[in-house]
């Protein structure tokens, strides 16, 4: 039998993370953005990654190629990546985002940035900076 004090950690982790997501999703509908979280977040990888390939995303994503490859299909054919074949090898396709890409991401972060300035407003410096080490710490356990 477990303690009683672990199990109330991760809820509320959980909780939170389902309550920031939910107020995100609520800004972006009402800014008009109509993109899902997996589309978002492989848009993001190729943000950060320009010139990364599907089977970069793959390793990072953890995901199914083929899922992945509908995601990035669905995703060119919105205008936000393009293709262009690796230099070195031709049959390589090097993915990268589009300037509406780029425009959507700038804006996204900004959601994102307001939501969790919400989420701790109510701490202290010192409590935001203890929050984000003891998060740290349990992240590290739980990484293979």
């Amino acid at each position: 039998m477990k303690p009683a004090h672990e199990e109330p950690v991760l809820d509320a982790v959980h909780e939170l993370m389902h309550l920031a997501r939910s107020r995100m999703r609520q800004l972006m509908v009402g800014a008009g953005h109509t993109l899902g979280p997996m589309e978002g977040r492989a848009l993001a990888f190729f943000v950060r990654q320009p010139g990364s390939t599907l089977s970069d995303l793959v390793a990072h994503a953890g995901r199914d190629k083929g899922q992945l490859a509908r995601l990035v299909g669905s995703l060119r054919d919105l205008g936000l990546l393009e293709s262009r074949p690796d230099e070195a090898d031709r049959r390589v396709s090097r993915l990268y985002p589009t300037a509406a890409a780029l425009d959507i991401h700038q804006r996204v972060g900004a959601i994102r940035r307001q939501v969790a300035q919400q989420a701790v407003a109510p701490l202290s410096a010192a409590e935001r900076v203890q929050l984000a080490d003891l998060l740290e710490r349990m992240n590290r356990q739980l990484r293979p």
